[in-house]
């Protein structure tokens, strides 16, 4: 089966050129013309293993997208932008994309890199596969961490907070897991992301942007983790 990737740029002569790289490498390709667009095509039937990103685009810029998208999907999000200071691709990659290419653009390292983030995001899902229990040996059973204000169905990928189930992405739920796991004990980003996230190439910021974004959901009334400055976080939860 083909892999799928979108292509959301305003710009025609981009897309159709996009359009002949990647088709001639063996891709599917799926156009959106602007945020709307992108989020629209994502809600009805297209899911892409991988999307190219624009920044400039009327009503809704790239950041924006890239940002809603972070908070709901787990795929791998390349930034495809004119916009080339230092500055627009820290903002882009604190914002949740994977990578960051400058415009104009060789087609041969734009292909590498669209492999090399494949293949990690396949690598995770075959990991997320492994570690859940076969249907057949499945008990009744659910293994449930419990905190104070604070609980984790592991084998359900639930989360909540008193009554109230909170929605996480399939990232940010394994992330909180990984934390929770290993309560007391402080990580560098460079250890979250390799037990998190895998090995391969990547951005160390995609550490920093799911964990805004489990506080954002999670940290209403409590304080679960804890940046400990110059090292990395911790979970801080009290364990019941």
């Amino acid at each position: 089966m083909k892999e799928t990737i979108m292509i959301v740029d305003d710009n025609q002569e981009i897309f159709e050129l996009l359009q002949d790289i990647l088709e001639n490498e063996g891709y599917e390709v799926v156009w959106a013309e602007n945020g709307e667009q992108a989020l629209a095509k994502l809600e009805a039937e297209a899911q892409p293993n991988l999307i190219l990103l624009d920044i400039m685009m009327p009503h809704m810029s790239g950041y924006e997208l890239c940002a809603q998208i972070r908070r709901e999907r787990d795929m791998p999000i390349i930034f495809l932008s004119a916009k080339g200071k230092p500055v627009d691709k820290v903002v882009g990659l604190e914002i949740g994309a994977d990578d960051y290419i400058t415009k104009p653009f060789d087609a041969e390292e734009l292909l590498a890199r669209i492999r090399a983030h494949l293949r990690r995001y396949e690598r995770i899902r075959k990991q997320t596969q492994e570690e859940q229990p076969p249907k057949e040996a499945a008990s009744p059973a659910i293994t449930v961490l419990r905190f104070k204000g604070l609980e984790i169905h592991k084998e359900t990928y639930s989360v909540y907070i008193g009554e109230q189930k909170v929605e996480l992405s399939t990232k940010e739920f394994q992330l909180l897991l990984f934390l929770a796991e290993n309560a007391g004990i402080v990580f560098t980003r460079e250890q979250i992301y390799d037990r998190v996230w895998g090995y391969g190439y990547g951005s160390l910021n995609t550490v920093t942007v799911h964990i805004k974004n489990l506080r954002e959901k999670l940290e209403v009334e409590r304080t679960f983790i804890k940046t400990q400055w110059g090292t990395g976080y911790v979970f801080i939860g009290e364990r019941l």
